[in-house]
């Protein structure tokens, strides 16, 4: 008896199944498409970056998710619903495996795993970064504790010369200098230890390599943090050259000299499967304050 209900079943199930294909005069069929609307994927996964990041200081500055209280001090209001990663591949990874997530990341950091949504009506590029239509976006900053090292001032040198800010447009980041002269270094020997940001490690990999063509003679350390870590690194002498996603503090600026190296977007991305393409300011700061927790309530 158990196994004639056990058929029975299936062949009910079989019988649903076809009916659904079959689609009698009337009945409408669905057609899979590549991407989900977003208002079906639910509840928003909000991806943010680790305090400390220059990332998130410099996205919770532009969007308004940091606000002044009654005392003047700066407050940071990203929910506490909020998933952090420490690192931009971690957020694009994160991203990339779920289809109600939203993140932010480095311009320059940007691969076809995600999708980078419009702003404001305003594609997420290098070339709009660089003519102000696109305004989300920071400087990316070294910074030096005293007189450099001969080698350290070098690498300095390389990576504001045309050589160095080629390597910055080629990797998709904004050159501060577009007329800036050819490196003519004296490949001098030493160690240096770079450190701090990991969004501005990926482009500081890129330079040391092209650095080190030129100058065998030389070594150079990447140590990738955050970029307030990167800050206090080379305050306390544990590294020659710090890296910071965002402007300087003035705690940091008392002790450090820095260096902008390059200007760089900040993407707001979603899953490829997400039907989105644009997204306002607005919207942005309602869903990182947790005002807008659901795809349904996205315009």
């Amino acid at each position: 008896m158990k196994k004639f209900a056990t058929i029975a079943v299936a062949f009910g199930l079989l019988s649903a199944i076809l009916a659904g294909c079959s689609g009698g005069s009337g009945s409408a069929t669905a057609t899979p498409t590549a991407t989900e609307s977003s208002q079906s994927l639910g509840e928003i996964t909000v991806i943010s970056r680790e305090e400390g990041s220059g990332t998130r200081g410099a996205f919770i500055e532009l969007f308004g998710v940091e606000e002044k209280d009654a005392n003047g001090n700066k407050v940071d209001h990203t929910t506490e619903e909020a998933l952090i990663a420490n690192k931009t591949d971690v957020v694009i990874t994160q991203v990339a495996a779920s289809k109600s997530a939203i993140g932010y990341i480095s311009l320059g950091s940007l691969n076809d795993t995600v999708k980078a949504l419009k702003v404001d009506g305003v594609d997420a590029t290098a070339e709009n970064v660089s003519n102000g239509t696109y305004s989300i976006a920071r400087p990316f900053n070294i910074a030096t504790k005293g007189t450099p090292s001969e080698v350290a001032q070098d690498f300095i040198d390389f990576i504001l010369s045309a050589d160095g800010q080629r390597i910055v447009s080629d990797n998709n980041y904004i050159p501060v200098d577009a007329n800036a002269a050819t490196y003519a270094g004296t490949k001098p020997n030493g160690k240096i230890v770079v450190a701090g940001s990991s969004s501005v490690s990926p482009l500081m990999e890129k330079l040391q390599e092209a650095y080190l063509a030129l100058n065998p003679n030389a070594t150079i350390e990447i140590q990738t943090s955050d970029s307030t870590t990167g800050m206090q690194s080379t305050m306390s002498g544990i590294c020659d050259i710090g890296m910071a996603s965002r402007e300087l503090k003035d705690s940091e600026l008392a002790e450090l000299t820095p260096i902008v190296i390059a200007k760089d977007g900040i993407a707001m991305i979603v899953n490829k499967e997400n039907s989105l393409d644009n997204i306002s300011s607005e919207t942005v700061k309602e869903i990182y304050t947790g005002v807008i927790t659901d795809w349904a309530d996205v315009a």
